[in-house]
């Protein structure tokens, strides 16, 4: 214990010598935790929209107004002359267009019914998807409209009543699916890189051989390794946690005690594979490319940005081996749903046994060189 508590106090002093590292650790998290879920918010307001009007009637002028009403989209321009709004969309200067026809007031007082057509640009496909879906809304809300000034309160009657009810995000804050989202993520990038940086840039200074020709054991070197960066990590996970409450304002439903067993196992794990790609390793140009290979594959299939259900078969199978998927699902279900242990066990064992093979693998993989 004696020997294991001076590789302890090495690391330690190694650590808060390096004042980047430090900034790393602490200064980094802080700012992207804070900064990053306002930009990754797929939320798609303000589209800038084009309406060639060719009635310029009372009825088409009131569709334009009620368009513009909205935080929904931006009326970017007013004319008669689709060619132009081509040329706009083409320039990227707007986002869709309405085009209203020739005699759309008369055809929606004589036959109760007139055609309008909807162009979008789906270069951006979640965007074309989400603003056609809005306007259709909004045409639907302007014929209800139409109807009830015809027909009076009888129009809007229908055989089924539908009510929605939004459980667990009342207000469908994309913010709050995301903040847990990226805490996950940069616990992930943190705890991975930093470990494995720190391990290999002793390699490159000779540390490392030092270290090897003491009769320090297997088993110490790699518990003085991972424990100084585990307790960093658990206080980065801390941090995010005081963060996503205090900035963000978004309550922890479920079991804090939980919610820190899942991390401190995660990080556990995380801290297992930096260990390993550092054994594997023997410049930090190497460890950076073989982590970001690997932590990129966990951040595109770990369902931070998409549902890993709606993945093909084979990437749906890998998201499921790759422990930020759990932990992630773990994480937004307790802070969000309230979820028990008992609700989320499997993402556990999954996460358990990521940390045991990395573990396992990082102790049976160094080897002590004289």
């Amino acid at each position: 214990m004696r020997v294991l508590w001076f590789v302890l106090r090495k690391e330690f002093i190694l650590i808060f010598r390096d004042k980047m590292v430090l900034f790393m650790i602490l200064a980094m998290p802080v700012f992207q935790l804070i900064v990053l879920p306002f930009a990754a918010d797929l939320d798609v307001r303000y589209l800038k929209i084009t309406v060639v009007d060719n009635d310029q009637s009372s009825y088409s002028r009131r569709l334009t107004s009620k368009i513009a009403s909205t935080d929904l989209f931006s009326l970017y321009d007013v004319n008669s002359s689709y060619e132009t709004a081509m040329r706009q969309i083409g320039k990227n200067e707007i986002d869709m267009i309405l085009q209203i026809p020739p005699l759309f007031e008369r055809d929606l007082v004589r036959n109760g019914e007139a055609n309008v057509s909807v162009m979008a640009d789906a270069i951006n496909g979640v965007k074309a998807g989400l603003g056609t879906s809005y306007l259709n809304s909004i045409l639907m809300n302007f014929n209800s409209q139409i109807a009830v000034e015809w027909l009076g309160e009888e129009a809007l009657r229908a055989p089924v009543d539908i009510k929605y009810s939004f459980w667990y995000n009342p207000l469908t804050s994309y913010r709050n699916y995301m903040v847990p989202g990226i805490l996950v993520l940069l616990i992930t990038t943190i705890c991975g890189l930093i470990t494995t940086l720190m391990i290999v840039k002793e390699k490159e200074i000779g540390t490392i051989e030092q270290i090897n020709v003491t009769p320090l054991k297997r088993t110490h070197f790699v518990i003085g390794k991972l424990v100084p960066f585990w307790i960093i990590g658990v206080f980065v996970y801390t941090l995010g946690l005081l963060i996503t409450r205090v900035v963000y304002n978004i309550h922890i439903e479920g079991n804090i005690g939980t919610l820190y067993l899942f991390g401190v196992v995660y990080i556990s794990g995380i801290l297992g594979f930096g260990l390993l790609v550092s054994t594997i390793s023997n410049t930090q140009q190497q460890a950076m490319f073989i982590s970001y290979f690997f932590i990129m594959i966990f951040i595109m299939l770990s369902g931070l940005f998409t549902n890993i259900e709606s993945m093909p078969s084979w990437a749906y199978v890998l998201a499921n081996i790759i422990p930020m998927t759990h932990f992630m699902h773990a994480v937004r279900a307790i802070i969000i749903k309230g979820s028990g242990f008992m609700d989320i066990w499997q993402d556990m064992v999954y996460i358990v046994a990521f940390s045991v093979v990395v573990i396992g693998a990082a102790v049976a993989n160094y080897r002590k060189r004289s």
